[in-house]
């Protein structure tokens, strides 16, 4: 491209209106799904996600971590696409990464802090993960004890935890191996 043409399509501010809408597009959804590690590495490979980060979700104590999040639950903040998938069909996969008829946790990790939740932005994603709720429920003929929350602050987590799954590969697969995750959850959601 000569000078004259990059200055004058740079000038009518096409190169920030193409980078604009990308970013802009992209938005975000918060989910408990128990340990925040296993939630992260079993969402982030989805289709249309762009990245996930672990934190914290739901609690009113401020600035939580991880020796005190009292109230909060451990909690991931997906970053996506909505134009490769829909919030209708995030929240699905969601569901499907945990075992939504555990009121008390997740699998080994029981407890306040590990219980499952959607929190929905506004109407329409409560619409949206209401809707899903209730197709669970009825796939796996059990009632689900997900909770469907209004969207609270998310609070990032500590650096070390953040893709733990990746950057401490030995640790995780030997948790995960010794909560028996994946056998429990092939038994909830069997071929499903």
């Amino acid at each position: 491209m000569n000078r004259r043409l990059f200055a004058a399509v740079a000038a009518a501010g096409f190169f920030a209106a193409q980078a604009a809408p990308a970013a802009a597009a992209l938005k975000t959804a918060v989910f408990a799904g128990g340990c925040f590690w296993s939630a992260e590495h079993d969402i982030e490979h989805t289709p249309g996600i762009v990245k996930v980060d672990v934190g914290y979700a739901g609690g009113a104590r401020p600035n939580p971590t991880y020796e005190n999040h009292e109230g909060h639950l451990e909690s991931i903040q997906v970053t996506y696409d909505p134009a490769k998938i829909s919030y209708a069909k995030l929240v699905d996969a969601f569901f499907h990464h945990i075992d939504p008829t555990d009121p008390n946790g997740q699998i080994c990790d029981q407890g306040p802090s590990y219980r499952t939740a959607v929190f929905a932005a506004d109407p329409a994603e409560r619409q949206a993960a209401e809707a899903v709720k209730a197709q669970v429920a009825k796939t796996l003929g059990h009632q689900v004890a997900t909770e469907i929350r209004p969207a609270a602050k998310f609070w990032m987590g500590e650096a070390y935890h953040q893709h733990f799954a990746e950057t401490h590969p030995d640790h995780y697969n030997a948790y995960r191996i010794g909560c028996r995750r994946d056998a429990t959850l092939r038994v909830v959601w069997g071929g499903r």
